[in-house]
Protein backbone atom coordinates (compact mmCIF):
# COMPACT_ATOMS: atom_id res chain seq x y z
CA UNK A 1 0.00 0.00 0.00
CA UNK A 2 2.68 2.35 0.72
CA UNK A 3 6.34 2.27 -0.78
CA UNK A 4 9.48 2.14 1.09
CA UNK A 5 12.34 4.56 0.12
CA UNK A 6 15.73 3.03 1.97
CA UNK A 7 18.03 5.77 2.59
CA UNK A 8 20.50 3.66 4.78
CA UNK A 9 24.12 4.58 3.97
CA UNK A 10 23.23 7.52 1.96
CA UNK A 11 23.70 11.07 4.06
CA UNK A 12 22.33 12.84 1.30
CA UNK A 13 22.20 17.01 1.44
CA UNK A 14 18.45 18.84 1.51
CA UNK A 15 17.96 18.75 -2.05
CA UNK A 16 18.88 15.04 -2.40
CA UNK A 17 16.49 14.04 0.39
CA UNK A 18 13.76 16.45 -1.45
CA UNK A 19 14.24 14.33 -4.15
CA UNK A 20 14.07 11.00 -2.63
CA UNK A 21 10.60 12.39 -0.72
CA UNK A 22 8.58 14.07 -3.06
CA UNK A 23 5.29 15.39 -3.10
CA UNK A 24 2.14 15.02 -5.22
CA UNK A 25 2.39 17.36 -8.36
CA UNK A 26 -0.12 20.38 -8.55
CA UNK A 27 -0.13 22.06 -11.61
CA UNK A 28 -0.89 25.74 -10.77
CA UNK A 29 -0.10 27.58 -13.40
CA UNK A 30 -2.58 25.19 -16.14
CA UNK A 31 -4.91 25.90 -13.03
CA UNK A 32 -4.74 29.58 -13.18
CA UNK A 33 -5.20 29.87 -17.38
CA UNK A 34 -8.56 27.73 -16.03
CA UNK A 35 -9.78 30.56 -13.34
CA UNK A 36 -8.10 33.34 -15.57
CA UNK A 37 -12.37 33.54 -17.25
CA UNK A 38 -13.77 33.38 -13.41
CA UNK A 39 -11.66 36.02 -12.38
CA UNK A 40 -12.69 38.68 -15.13
CA UNK A 41 -16.40 37.43 -14.97
CA UNK A 42 -16.33 38.36 -11.02
CA UNK A 43 -14.09 41.75 -11.54
CA UNK A 44 -16.66 42.87 -14.26
CA UNK A 45 -20.05 41.51 -12.63
CA UNK A 46 -23.02 41.36 -10.52
CA UNK A 47 -24.41 39.34 -7.87
CA UNK A 48 -26.23 37.20 -10.65
CA UNK A 49 -22.83 36.29 -12.11
CA UNK A 50 -21.95 34.84 -8.69
CA UNK A 51 -25.29 32.63 -8.54
CA UNK A 52 -24.45 31.93 -12.48
CA UNK A 53 -21.39 30.37 -11.01
CA UNK A 54 -22.71 28.85 -8.16
CA UNK A 55 -25.03 26.42 -10.45
CA UNK A 56 -21.98 26.06 -12.81
CA UNK A 57 -19.51 24.64 -9.74
CA UNK A 58 -21.57 23.91 -6.83
CA UNK A 59 -24.69 22.46 -8.46
CA UNK A 60 -26.77 24.75 -6.50
CA UNK A 61 -28.75 27.89 -6.83
CA UNK A 62 -28.13 30.32 -4.04
CA UNK A 63 -30.84 32.87 -3.05
CA UNK A 64 -28.59 34.88 -2.25
CA UNK A 65 -24.80 35.28 -1.82
CA UNK A 66 -24.55 37.26 1.23
CA UNK A 67 -26.22 35.12 4.03
CA UNK A 68 -28.88 36.77 5.77
CA UNK A 69 -28.66 37.32 9.88
CA UNK A 70 -31.72 34.71 10.18
CA UNK A 71 -30.09 31.98 8.60
CA UNK A 72 -26.95 32.50 10.94
CA UNK A 73 -28.94 32.35 14.25
CA UNK A 74 -31.21 29.82 12.99
CA UNK A 75 -28.02 27.88 12.18
CA UNK A 76 -26.25 28.61 15.60
CA UNK A 77 -30.02 27.38 17.22
CA UNK A 78 -30.38 24.23 15.37
CA UNK A 79 -26.29 23.22 16.39
CA UNK A 80 -26.07 19.44 17.92
CA UNK A 81 -25.26 20.94 21.52
CA UNK A 82 -22.69 18.46 22.07
CA UNK A 83 -20.91 19.83 18.64
CA UNK A 84 -21.52 23.40 20.22
CA UNK A 85 -20.11 22.48 23.32
CA UNK A 86 -16.82 21.07 21.43
CA UNK A 87 -16.73 23.80 19.08
CA UNK A 88 -16.70 26.70 22.24
CA UNK A 89 -13.85 24.70 23.96
CA UNK A 90 -11.64 24.49 21.40
CA UNK A 91 -12.10 27.47 20.84
CA UNK A 92 -10.90 28.90 23.89
CA UNK A 93 -7.95 27.12 23.94
CA UNK A 94 -7.24 28.91 20.86
CA UNK A 95 -8.11 31.82 21.97
CA UNK A 96 -5.76 31.55 24.63
CA UNK A 97 -2.68 30.93 22.71
CA UNK A 98 -3.24 33.05 20.17
CA UNK A 99 -3.67 35.84 22.89
CA UNK A 100 0.12 35.27 23.90
CA UNK A 101 0.67 36.24 19.91
CA UNK A 102 -0.14 39.86 20.82
CA UNK A 103 2.85 41.98 19.63
CA UNK A 104 3.28 45.25 21.89
CA UNK A 105 4.64 48.63 20.50
CA UNK A 106 8.23 49.33 20.76
CA UNK A 107 10.46 52.74 20.95
CA UNK A 108 13.96 53.16 19.75
CA UNK A 109 16.07 55.83 21.15
CA UNK A 110 18.42 55.89 18.01
CA UNK A 111 20.46 59.18 19.61
CA UNK A 112 19.32 61.87 21.43
CA UNK A 113 16.35 63.39 20.18
CA UNK A 114 15.99 60.85 17.36
CA UNK A 115 13.28 57.97 17.92
CA UNK A 116 11.48 55.09 15.46
CA UNK A 117 9.00 54.12 16.85
CA UNK A 118 7.29 50.41 16.13
CA UNK A 119 3.44 49.97 16.29
CA UNK A 120 1.73 46.83 15.02
CA UNK A 121 -1.36 48.20 12.71
CA UNK A 122 -4.13 45.57 11.85
CA UNK A 123 -5.00 45.11 8.62
CA UNK A 124 -8.50 47.01 7.87
CA UNK A 125 -10.60 44.17 6.67
CA UNK A 126 -9.77 40.57 5.81
CA UNK A 127 -11.92 38.14 3.78
CA UNK A 128 -11.35 34.78 5.03
CA UNK A 129 -11.82 31.21 3.09
CA UNK A 130 -13.16 28.43 4.81
CA UNK A 131 -13.15 25.13 2.44
CA UNK A 132 -16.20 22.88 1.76
CA UNK A 133 -16.64 19.87 -0.66
CA UNK A 134 -15.15 16.26 0.94
CA UNK A 135 -15.88 17.55 4.46
CA UNK A 136 -17.19 20.49 6.69
CA UNK A 137 -14.55 22.38 8.26
CA UNK A 138 -15.93 24.31 11.07
CA UNK A 139 -12.52 24.10 12.92
CA UNK A 140 -11.35 26.58 10.03
CA UNK A 141 -13.09 29.21 10.58
CA UNK A 142 -12.13 29.06 13.86
CA UNK A 143 -8.56 29.24 13.08
CA UNK A 144 -8.78 32.25 10.71
CA UNK A 145 -11.52 34.45 12.61
CA UNK A 146 -9.94 34.35 15.98
CA UNK A 147 -6.25 35.50 15.48
CA UNK A 148 -8.16 38.20 13.09
CA UNK A 149 -10.12 39.19 16.32
CA UNK A 150 -7.62 39.30 18.24
CA UNK A 151 -5.80 41.49 15.87
CA UNK A 152 -8.46 43.68 16.38
CA UNK A 153 -9.26 43.60 12.73
CA UNK A 154 -12.54 45.77 12.18
CA UNK A 155 -14.34 43.94 9.55
CA UNK A 156 -14.25 40.67 8.75
CA UNK A 157 -15.63 38.87 6.05
CA UNK A 158 -16.77 34.84 5.53
CA UNK A 159 -16.98 32.67 2.46
CA UNK A 160 -18.16 29.02 1.87
CA UNK A 161 -18.90 27.34 -0.72
CA UNK A 162 -23.17 26.91 -1.25
CA UNK A 163 -23.90 23.34 -0.80
CA UNK A 164 -26.68 21.57 -2.71
CA UNK A 165 -28.07 19.66 0.03
CA UNK A 166 -28.46 22.77 1.88
CA UNK A 167 -30.88 24.88 -0.49
CA UNK A 168 -27.70 27.17 -1.82
CA UNK A 169 -26.46 27.72 1.76
CA UNK A 170 -23.30 26.50 3.32
CA UNK A 171 -23.26 23.67 5.48
CA UNK A 172 -25.15 24.78 8.47
CA UNK A 173 -22.25 23.98 10.97
CA UNK A 174 -19.96 26.31 9.05
CA UNK A 175 -22.84 29.05 9.71
CA UNK A 176 -23.13 28.19 13.34
CA UNK A 177 -19.71 28.97 13.78
CA UNK A 178 -19.67 31.88 12.31
CA UNK A 179 -22.41 32.93 14.47
CA UNK A 180 -20.86 31.53 17.81
CA UNK A 181 -17.48 33.55 16.94
CA UNK A 182 -19.97 36.88 16.52
CA UNK A 183 -18.96 36.83 12.63
CA UNK A 184 -22.03 38.24 10.53
CA UNK A 185 -20.90 38.88 7.39
CA UNK A 186 -21.05 35.56 5.78
CA UNK A 187 -21.12 34.63 1.70
CA UNK A 188 -22.27 31.61 -0.12
CA UNK A 189 -19.22 31.12 -2.72
CA UNK A 190 -16.79 29.35 -3.13
CA UNK A 191 -13.33 28.33 -4.96
CA UNK A 192 -11.76 30.82 -6.77
CA UNK A 193 -14.46 33.02 -7.80
CA UNK A 194 -14.90 33.74 -3.73
CA UNK A 195 -11.17 34.98 -3.49
CA UNK A 196 -12.07 37.15 -6.88
CA UNK A 197 -15.16 38.67 -4.51
CA UNK A 198 -12.70 39.41 -1.60
CA UNK A 199 -9.89 40.68 -4.19
CA UNK A 200 -11.76 42.70 -6.46
CA UNK A 201 -15.35 43.50 -4.09
CA UNK A 202 -18.34 44.05 -5.40
CA UNK A 203 -20.88 46.89 -5.85
CA UNK A 204 -23.65 46.72 -3.65
CA UNK A 205 -22.71 43.54 -2.05
CA UNK A 206 -19.01 42.93 -0.64
CA UNK A 207 -16.03 45.82 -0.30
CA UNK A 208 -12.87 45.16 -1.19
CA UNK A 209 -10.62 43.24 1.08
CA UNK A 210 -6.73 44.21 2.06
CA UNK A 211 -6.20 40.21 2.59
CA UNK A 212 -7.12 36.54 1.99
CA UNK A 213 -6.32 33.91 3.93
CA UNK A 214 -8.02 30.25 4.82
CA UNK A 215 -6.94 26.71 2.84
CA UNK A 216 -8.52 25.74 -0.05
CA UNK A 217 -8.06 23.49 -3.40
CA UNK A 218 -5.71 24.08 -6.72
CA UNK A 219 -8.24 26.28 -7.92
CA UNK A 220 -8.24 28.71 -4.51
CA UNK A 221 -4.27 28.26 -5.02
CA UNK A 222 -4.28 29.42 -8.60
CA UNK A 223 -6.72 32.22 -7.69
CA UNK A 224 -4.60 33.74 -4.58
CA UNK A 225 -1.56 33.54 -7.08
CA UNK A 226 -3.33 35.85 -9.97
CA UNK A 227 -4.53 37.81 -7.08
CA UNK A 228 -1.56 38.29 -5.17
CA UNK A 229 -0.81 42.12 -5.16
CA UNK A 230 -4.35 43.25 -5.90
CA UNK A 231 -4.62 41.18 -2.47
CA UNK A 232 -2.59 40.07 0.41
CA UNK A 233 -2.64 36.17 1.07
CA UNK A 234 -1.66 33.99 3.64
CA UNK A 235 0.03 31.21 1.27
CA UNK A 236 -0.85 29.16 -1.38
CA UNK A 237 -2.23 26.36 0.79
CA UNK A 238 -1.83 22.63 -1.04
CA UNK A 239 -2.81 19.03 0.01
CA UNK A 240 -2.10 18.66 3.53
CA UNK A 241 0.84 16.31 4.27
CA UNK A 242 1.94 14.38 7.70
CA UNK A 243 6.01 13.15 8.48
CA UNK A 244 6.57 11.23 11.59
CA UNK A 245 9.88 10.45 12.75
CA UNK A 246 9.92 7.39 14.80
CA UNK A 247 12.10 4.55 16.60
CA UNK A 248 11.33 1.40 17.88
CA UNK A 249 9.59 2.90 21.35
CA UNK A 250 7.13 4.10 18.90
CA UNK A 251 4.05 2.20 18.42
CA UNK A 252 3.04 0.92 14.83
CA UNK A 253 -1.07 1.50 15.74
CA UNK A 254 0.06 5.02 16.99
CA UNK A 255 1.74 5.86 13.31
CA UNK A 256 -0.53 4.27 11.55
CA UNK A 257 -3.57 6.32 12.57
CA UNK A 258 -1.99 9.01 12.21
CA UNK A 259 -0.48 8.15 8.68
CA UNK A 260 -4.76 7.39 7.50
CA UNK A 261 -5.70 10.34 9.50
CA UNK A 262 -4.30 12.86 7.44
CA UNK A 263 -4.99 10.83 3.84
CA UNK A 264 -8.26 10.92 5.14
CA UNK A 265 -8.55 14.99 3.51
CA UNK A 266 -7.73 13.89 0.16
CA UNK A 267 -5.86 11.68 -2.49
CA UNK A 268 -3.19 13.30 -3.20
CA UNK A 269 -2.58 14.05 0.93
CA UNK A 270 1.21 13.08 1.92
CA UNK A 271 1.95 10.84 4.41
CA UNK A 272 5.72 9.64 5.48
CA UNK A 273 6.89 7.82 8.22
CA UNK A 274 10.48 8.21 9.06
CA UNK A 275 12.28 5.62 11.51
CA UNK A 276 15.25 3.73 12.08
CA UNK A 277 13.19 0.63 12.94
CA UNK A 278 12.68 -2.08 10.58
CA UNK A 279 10.68 -4.06 12.42
CA UNK A 280 8.13 -0.68 13.44
CA UNK A 281 8.11 -0.47 9.32
CA UNK A 282 6.56 -3.79 8.99
CA UNK A 283 4.09 -3.13 11.22
CA UNK A 284 2.98 0.04 10.63
CA UNK A 285 2.56 -1.92 6.65
CA UNK A 286 0.43 -4.41 8.75
CA UNK A 287 -1.67 -2.03 10.79
CA UNK A 288 -2.37 0.17 7.50
CA UNK A 289 -3.70 -2.86 5.88
CA UNK A 290 -6.18 -3.80 8.77
CA UNK A 291 -6.95 -0.16 9.58
CA UNK A 292 -7.75 1.50 6.13
CA UNK A 293 -9.83 -1.72 4.96
CA UNK A 294 -11.90 -0.33 8.12
CA UNK A 295 -12.32 2.93 7.90
CA UNK A 296 -14.87 5.12 6.36
CA UNK A 297 -12.65 6.71 3.54
CA UNK A 298 -11.03 3.34 2.21
CA UNK A 299 -10.37 4.55 -1.16
CA UNK A 300 -9.56 8.20 -1.07
CA UNK A 301 -7.05 7.02 1.87
CA UNK A 302 -5.57 3.76 0.00
CA UNK A 303 -4.99 5.92 -2.67
CA UNK A 304 -3.24 8.82 -0.87
CA UNK A 305 -0.96 6.50 0.88
CA UNK A 306 -0.16 4.96 -2.34
CA UNK A 307 1.19 7.57 -4.11
CA UNK A 308 4.42 9.01 -5.32
CA UNK A 309 4.06 11.68 -2.34
CA UNK A 310 3.84 8.92 0.41
CA UNK A 311 6.69 6.89 1.68
CA UNK A 312 8.46 4.77 4.70
CA UNK A 313 11.62 5.96 4.73
CA UNK A 314 14.60 4.24 6.73
CA UNK A 315 17.50 5.53 8.07
CA UNK A 316 20.58 4.92 9.85
CA UNK A 317 19.73 6.98 13.25
CA UNK A 318 17.69 9.53 14.64
CA UNK A 319 20.28 12.18 13.70
CA UNK A 320 19.67 11.10 10.14
CA UNK A 321 16.28 10.89 10.23
CA UNK A 322 16.15 14.76 11.32
CA UNK A 323 17.87 15.73 8.39
CA UNK A 324 15.65 14.15 6.72
CA UNK A 325 12.54 15.90 8.01
CA UNK A 326 14.28 19.31 8.28
CA UNK A 327 14.83 18.93 4.23
CA UNK A 328 11.33 17.54 4.07
CA UNK A 329 9.91 20.36 5.63
CA UNK A 330 6.42 18.82 6.90
CA UNK A 331 2.93 20.59 7.42
CA UNK A 332 2.65 18.25 10.56
CA UNK A 333 5.08 16.95 11.81
CA UNK A 334 5.25 14.33 14.70
CA UNK A 335 8.27 13.49 16.82
CA UNK A 336 7.50 9.75 18.74
CA UNK A 337 10.95 9.00 19.81
CA UNK A 338 12.71 7.57 23.48
CA UNK A 339 13.90 11.30 23.67
CA UNK A 340 10.73 13.22 21.90
CA UNK A 341 11.77 16.52 23.23
CA UNK A 342 15.32 16.63 23.03
CA UNK A 343 14.55 15.56 19.34
CA UNK A 344 12.19 18.38 18.79
CA UNK A 345 14.27 20.66 19.97
CA UNK A 346 16.45 19.86 16.75
CA UNK A 347 13.61 20.85 14.34
CA UNK A 348 13.85 23.80 12.44
CA UNK A 349 11.37 22.99 9.35
CA UNK A 350 7.91 22.20 10.25
CA UNK A 351 4.99 23.82 10.21
CA UNK A 352 4.07 22.48 13.17
CA UNK A 353 5.71 20.11 15.64
CA UNK A 354 3.37 17.49 17.46
CA UNK A 355 6.02 15.87 20.82
CA UNK A 356 5.18 12.56 21.90
CA UNK A 357 2.30 9.94 21.56
CA UNK A 358 -0.52 12.29 23.25
CA UNK A 359 0.20 14.90 21.09
CA UNK A 360 -1.18 13.26 17.48
CA UNK A 361 -1.88 15.73 14.65
CA UNK A 362 -5.30 15.32 15.02
CA UNK A 363 -5.16 17.40 18.33
CA UNK A 364 -3.43 20.64 16.70
CA UNK A 365 -6.26 20.10 13.95
CA UNK A 366 -9.01 21.19 16.56
CA UNK A 367 -8.12 21.60 20.01
CA UNK A 368 -4.73 21.97 21.02
CA UNK A 369 -4.81 25.51 20.86
CA UNK A 370 -2.15 26.12 18.38
CA UNK A 371 -3.49 26.99 14.56
CA UNK A 372 -3.82 24.33 11.83
CA UNK A 373 -3.26 26.63 8.88
CA UNK A 374 -0.01 25.69 8.45
CA UNK A 375 2.66 26.17 5.21
CA UNK A 376 2.65 22.85 2.79
CA UNK A 377 4.81 21.75 -0.10
CA UNK A 378 8.22 22.22 1.70
CA UNK A 379 7.06 26.07 2.22
CA UNK A 380 7.84 25.46 6.08
CA UNK A 381 11.75 25.99 5.49
CA UNK A 382 10.56 29.74 5.23
CA UNK A 383 7.50 30.41 5.90
CA UNK A 384 5.11 29.98 9.56
CA UNK A 385 1.13 29.17 10.04
CA UNK A 386 -1.39 31.64 10.12
CA UNK A 387 -1.57 33.59 13.56
CA UNK A 388 -1.80 37.06 15.05
CA UNK A 389 0.83 38.27 13.01
CA UNK A 390 -0.92 37.26 9.83
CA UNK A 391 -3.48 40.41 10.44
CA UNK A 392 -1.00 42.85 11.87
CA UNK A 393 1.71 45.30 9.81
CA UNK A 394 4.83 46.82 11.74
CA UNK A 395 5.04 50.41 11.10
CA UNK A 396 7.76 52.54 11.68
CA UNK A 397 7.33 55.98 13.07
CA UNK A 398 10.39 58.30 12.91
CA UNK A 399 10.47 61.52 15.14
CA UNK A 400 13.99 63.44 14.62
CA UNK A 401 14.27 67.08 16.72
CA UNK A 402 16.63 69.63 15.22
CA UNK A 403 19.71 68.59 16.75
CA UNK A 404 19.52 65.03 15.77
CA UNK A 405 18.77 66.27 12.71
CA UNK A 406 21.46 68.30 12.04
CA UNK A 407 23.81 65.39 13.56
CA UNK A 408 23.31 63.19 10.72
CA UNK A 409 22.67 65.66 7.83
CA UNK A 410 26.30 65.10 6.47
CA UNK A 411 26.19 61.34 6.49
CA UNK A 412 22.38 61.11 4.92
CA UNK A 413 23.97 63.84 1.87
CA UNK A 414 26.91 61.39 1.85
CA UNK A 415 24.91 58.32 1.11
CA UNK A 416 22.44 60.30 -1.02
CA UNK A 417 25.51 61.46 -3.88
CA UNK A 418 27.40 58.06 -3.58
CA UNK A 419 23.80 57.01 -4.96
CA UNK A 420 23.46 59.35 -7.41
CA UNK A 421 20.79 61.29 -5.88
CA UNK A 422 21.53 64.47 -5.26
CA UNK A 423 18.33 65.63 -4.97
CA UNK A 424 17.78 63.45 -1.86
CA UNK A 425 20.57 65.36 0.03
CA UNK A 426 18.81 68.44 -1.13
CA UNK A 427 16.21 67.49 0.72
CA UNK A 428 17.74 67.47 4.04
CA UNK A 429 20.20 70.47 3.14
CA UNK A 430 16.64 72.47 2.64
CA UNK A 431 15.76 72.70 5.65
CA UNK A 432 18.91 74.34 6.75
CA UNK A 433 17.55 77.52 4.83
CA UNK A 434 14.82 78.48 7.59
CA UNK A 435 16.07 77.36 10.93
Amino acid sequence: MIRTVDLRGKPLDKAGYQELLPRATLDVASAMVAIAPILQRVKAGTEADLIALAEEFDGTTPASIRIPQSALDEALRNLDPKIRAALEKSALRIRKVHEDQRRSESTTKVVDGGTVTERWVPVDRVGLYVPGGRAVYPSSVMMNVIPAQIAQVSSIAVASPPQKEFAGLPHPTILATCALLGITEVYAVGGAQAIALFAYGMKDLCAKCDLVTGPGNIYVAAAKRALRGIIGIDSEAGPTEIAILADDTAIAADVATDLISQAEHDVIAAAVLVTTSTRLASEVEAELEKRVAATKHSERIRTALSGIQSAIALVDSIEQGLDVVNAYAAEHLEIQTSQSALDAKKIRNAGAVFIGRFSPVSLGDYSAGSNHVLPTGGCACHSSGLSVQTFLRGLHFIEYNQAAFTEILETVVTLANSEDLPAHGEAMTARLENL
